[in-house]
């Protein structure tokens, strides 16, 4: 260090870390409605003094808890586990489902990912099926009415048999595996220009197509969410903005592969389901 240099230049401006500042000061563009029929606003807030280690969600309940300090109405999202499991945290940040990084939930995207005095804008999903609830909460009963046309296996087949009882190919296994990753969030519907739910209604029916527990009702479940599925959305045009935003990175190749058994289940005799 020359002798001219200040004592705490080695350690960044103002005694900062070399990776970047203690705390952020931010603002944030959210968009509050008061309810479904209420119209819509951006109001924007100070969050300063936020730690980079937090994640959004935290970054969220420290606003929350200034403007509940303040007198204001805080802030209405949703959050249930914070691990990036349940699927209830979706919300549209800068533009983009969950934020900036890829394969990334909104409960696991830290503020390290953003710079200090970077304006953020923060929007609920937006789709014709996500009724906004009230601010940045939507409504995702569609998805749960997919699930209900068919997303079970129904079969009474007794009590729990061995684990290899059944011989399942290690490859159907993990694609299988792969599709049940789906969280339910909504991220696909919100990122796809035509509001679709191909990817997630797909993933939903080949977690089960694919495995020999799911093939007596194959053709039926597929057949069932598929139509239940257009009933509340687009159609699906190949954009691909779906896989990009879904956190768990599942592939359109699912979609392929319902629309494939989707025409099967129309033409299918269904007193031959029992082969092959």
């Amino acid at each position: 260090m020359s002798p001219t240099e200040p004592s705490g230049a080695a350690h960044g401006a103002q005694g900062e870390p070399p990776d970047g500042p203690a705390t952020l000061n931010l603002r944030l563009r959210v968009w509050r409605q008061d309810g479904p029929e209420a119209p819509g606003r951006f109001e924007t807030y100070e969050a300063a003094g936020i730690s980079p280690d937090a994640s959004f969600l935290e970054m969220l309940d420290v606003l929350n808890e200034r403007l509940t300090l303040d007198g204001q109405e805080p802030i209405v999202f949703e959050s249930d586990c914070r691990e990036g499991i349940c699927g209830t945290c979706g919300l549209m940040i800068d533009g983009r489902a969950h934020g900036p990084q890829k394969g990334t939930a909104t409960c696991q995207l830290h503020m390290r990912q953003f710079s200090d005095g970077d304006l953020i804008t923060v929007e609920p999903w937006r789709a014709g099926a996500f009724e906004v609830i009230r601010d940045l909460a939507v409504d995702r009963t569609a998805l749960d009415e997919i699930i209900a046309a068919g997303g079970y296996i129904s079969v009474n087949v007794g009590a729990a048999p061995d684990a290899n009882l059944v011989a399942v190919p290690k490859e159907a296994a993990e694609c299988a595996f792969d599709a049940a990753a789906c969280i339910g969030c909504g991220a696909c519907v919100a990122a796809c220009p035509n509001s679709a739910a191909q990817l997630f209604t797909a993933a939903k029916v080949q977690h089960l197509n694919l495995l020999p527990q799911g093939q007596p009702e194959r053709w039926a479940r597929t057949e069932a969410m598929v139509e239940t599925m257009e009933q509340f959305f687009g159609s699906c045009t190949n954009h691909g903005e779906c896989e990009e935003a879904c956190p768990k990175e599942i592939s359109i190749d699912f979609i392929a592969w319902t629309n494939r058994d989707y025409v099967r289940a129309k033409l299918k005799n269904r007193k031959l389901a029992g082969q092959s």
